[in-house]
């Protein structure tokens, strides 16, 4: 074909306008770049979906009002050349950003459609859009619902393919469920030419953002998981046995604050943290590392989970130390990167960091274009499910 590959029109739904903290605009931004630095066209799609969805940072209050979360997706979305490449639906029935007819017109003409967290808020409009694709970022809860949800006869939707960030979901290294879906892996991608690489200050922290218990525990086969509030207390004690500073920015209501900072860690707020897109990556670039666990149903079922937040991090030149879930079977560990069982183990990876900050920087951000940058991680999603990519960028991270 002299022409060459044909550019694809993609359609994401997730979930920006509801929470537009900086950790959210910037783990969709990565997709939506991604695809068009692959030389594809891209849409943001989101509708209200329930009352009161709408979180304002600034406010720090919820409602029916998006337009706190239209003003910072649209500035973003300006700033990185996807002006006018957004459509939400509030709870009134109103379009924002394109109106209904550009919004169907986008619809009638796109190639994939893409699910991120199986919102279905979607289902009608996009019915014949040709390739449906569920994107599962919440590995071993979304199986276990959904595990759930078909013994109860409740369909889960039509979706050509099913994509999870678990990369041992549907393997014999997770205990998850399948629920009778034929799962394929996917990085969350980070678009590295976005970020450029420093050197850690000195002093920095090790650091990381976390919700304590944003859902309520589920139950399987006889056992009960929770979230991070479960498996944090296993490394509370790791500030007392390293030299560097240990932070933790944490929302949540149940979050033991006093407890925390009487084993010497920092405890500051996420949604400050987190209150714009530059405020978050401000955040993690004056890091050290980071240091995170994982929820408990990541643990439990070994899902091999690694987040967009670790993967920024990395991107910035920050190694990442994280609580074994079996990631080690899919990145390579030891330098830039460290999979951790223990505290012991936690704090050994985070005195190596300290010891040589810069090695370890390097790695990171190595990791970060050879394994995570859009080009590999969203190349090879188009691949399987045949669609080529223009590739205007020459091919470089």
């Amino acid at each position: 074909d002299e022409r060459g590959p044909v550019m694809a029109t993609i359609l994401l739904c997730s979930f920006v306008i509801r929470y537009p903290v900086g950790g959210v605009l910037s783990n969709n931004l990565q997709f939506l770049t991604g695809f068009k630095r692959l030389g594809h066209d891209v849409y943001l799609l989101e509708k209200a979906g329930y009352d009161d969805s709408c979180f304002d940072p600034e406010r720090r209050i919820s409602s029916d009002d998006c337009s706190c979360g239209i003003r910072l997706a649209n500035r973003l979305l300006d700033d990185h050349g996807l002006g006018g490449h957004l459509c939400y639906v509030a709870a009134d029935g109103s379009y924002h950003g394109m109106n209904r007819s550009e919004t169907e017109a986008v619809i009638a003409a796109a190639d994939v459609f893409i699910d991120r967290g199986l919102h279905r808020t979607w289902d009608e409009e996009t019915a014949d859009v040709p390739l449906r694709i569920l994107v599962d970022p919440d590995p071993g809860f979304r199986q276990v619902k959904m595990a759930k949800a078909a013994a109860a006869g409740r369909a889960h939707g039509r979706y050509d393919a099913y994509y999870t960030y678990g990369q041992n979901i549907g393997t014999e290294r997770s205990d998850a469920p399948d629920a009778g879906v034929d799962w394929r892996h996917l990085f969350h991608p980070i678009d590295t030419r976005l970020y450029a690489p420093t050197v850690p200050r000195r002093g920095a922290a090790c650091t990381t953002v976390m919700n304590w218990r944003p859902l309520e525990t589920v139950g399987f086969d006889g056992r009960v998981f929770g979230m991070k509030d479960v498996q944090f207390p296993h490394f509370e004690d790791l500030p007392t046995m390293v030299t560097v500073p240990m932070e933790v920015a944490v929302e949540g209501p149940s979050v033991p604050r006093d407890r925390l900072a009487a084993n010497r860690w920092n405890v500051v707020s996420a949604l400050d943290a987190t209150s714009s897109y530059a405020a978050y990556h401000e955040y993690l670039r004056g890091s050290l590392a980071e240091f995170s666990v994982v929820k408990d149903v990541y643990s439990a079922l070994n899902v091999g989970w690694f987040s967009d937040r670790s993967a920024a991090y990395l991107a910035h030149g920050r190694p990442v130390i994280v609580q074994d879930n079996g990631i080690r079977h899919h990145l390579p560990t030891g330098e830039g990167l460290f999979e951790v069982g223990s505290v012991d183990q936690a704090a050994e990876a985070v005195e190596r960091v300290a010891r040589e900050p810069e090695r370890h920087a390097r790695a990171a951000r190595r990791l970060a274009e050879e394994y995570l940058d859009v080009r590999p991680v969203l190349g090879r999603f188009l691949d399987e499910l045949g669609i080529p990519s223009p590739d205007p960028d020459g091919g470089s991270p």
